[in-house]
């Protein structure tokens, strides 16, 4: 069975008075057993405040981003190594706003793949087509690339050690998202292209998942929780996101 997982994503927001109001509050809902596995990804400057207010805590954290070197002159970058002694588990790679905006490359985004596997991190490779590519029906194009990009260069051994997010660009902060059985269609193919190792690896959905059709969502069959943006800025918001994963 695949444990459900919703992993916040704080992008570039809040403050350290707001991160730790914000973590105080999602542990005090969020105590005890749970099914479902939580984690957070706040900004960079806050991992450390992060970890001391989680590490006795059930929920687990991440960093946004990462390097595929090791160390060097490569001014601004976070390496594998500085993610681990701040205690991260998780990692996002090949988000689309970095694939837009920093212009990362899909040989790029399977380099960091790569590169976080072997430092003992998950990575949470993210895909997702334009809504121009939707409207082309070349969705299933987009994701195919994306994905053989990672598996290509990793092989599916590896590729089955971290987790997928399918995350539609034009559902992303908008206030659209996909219906249930359109991201279930986008969930099954991804696992039909991973082949036997799909069967074992969490795919996530992303894009404006908010407590309101967080349930219809993860009913479908290999929707395996999600990666929240604007929804996990709230407490209460985030946790009852959680709570329908279970």
């Amino acid at each position: 069975m695949r444990r459900p997982i919703v992993i916040a994503n704080w992008k570039m927001n809040g403050d350290m008075r707001f991160t730790r109001r914000l973590l105080q509050d999602i542990c005090k809902s969020w105590n005890g057993v749970h099914e479902a596995e939580v984690a957070v990804c706040p900004p960079f400057p806050y991992l450390a405040a992060t970890q001391m207010l989680l590490e006795q805590t059930n929920i687990y954290w991440g960093a946004q981003n990462m390097s595929d070197r090791d160390n060097g002159a490569f001014t601004g970058e976070i390496s594998a190594e500085m993610l681990n002694e701040l205690g991260c588990k998780y990692v996002l790679v090949g988000h689309s706003e970095r694939r837009e905006f920093q212009r990362e490359s899909s040989e790029l985004v399977a380099k960091k793949f790569k590169k976080a596997v072997e430092s003992q991190l998950v990575p949470v490779l993210c895909v997702g087509e334009s809504l121009e590519q939707r409207e082309n029906e070349q969705t299933y194009d987009v994701i195919a690339r994306q994905l053989l990009k990672v598996v290509d260069h990793c092989g599916l051994d590896m590729v089955a050690k971290g987790i997928v997010a399918y995350e539609p660009i034009w559902a992303i902060g908008t206030g659209k998202s996909a219906t249930p059985q359109m991201a279930q269609d986008v969930h099954s193919y991804i696992r039909e292209i991973l082949g036997p190792e799909g069967d074992q690896i969490r795919i996530l959905y992303g894009g404006s998942v908010k407590p309101d059709n967080a349930e219809a969502l993860f009913s479908q069959k290999d929707i395996d929780g999600a990666l929240v943006g604007g929804a996990s800025l709230k407490a209460e918001d985030f946790v009852e996101i959680c709570r329908a994963a279970e």
